[in-house]
């Protein structure tokens, strides 16, 4: 089972299972100590230059499509495996900063891992 939260919110121990930071910043005003982050996996973020291009105006669509590539690259294919084989184990929660998960890149990535 694979759930999208808000980091900010408090942990569920044992319903959030392995917990996963999937934004590329430390989130504004967290401790790390409070966050209770299990793995924190750059690589598996959306660069620095697709978050500025999406944050520019460009379209979800595409921008959907421009992360997906990225996520194609040899590292981030990798780390994209061993999610998945951390998932079919148990719980694994994707942390993200942003105010609606369900519309973000962590929905993408929660996709992608289910596939």
């Amino acid at each position: 089972m694979i759930r999208l939260r808000r980091v900010y919110e408090d942990p569920e121990p044992g319903a959030d299972g392995v917990r996963v930071l999937v934004d590329r910043l430390w989130p504004r005003g967290l401790a790390k100590a409070d966050a209770a982050v299990d793995e924190w996996p750059r690589v598996l973020t959306p660069s620095a230059e697709l978050r500025k291009w999406f944050h520019g105006g460009g379209s979800a669509g595409e921008f959907r499509a421009r992360y997906e590539a990225e996520l194609g690259a040899s590292e981030a294919a990798a780390e994209l495996a061993r999610l998945r084989e951390l998932a079919a184990a148990g719980p694994l929660t994707l942390l993200t900063a942003v105010k609606d998960p369900s519309t973000s890149h962590a929905a993408i990535l929660a996709e992608l891992l289910t596939d």
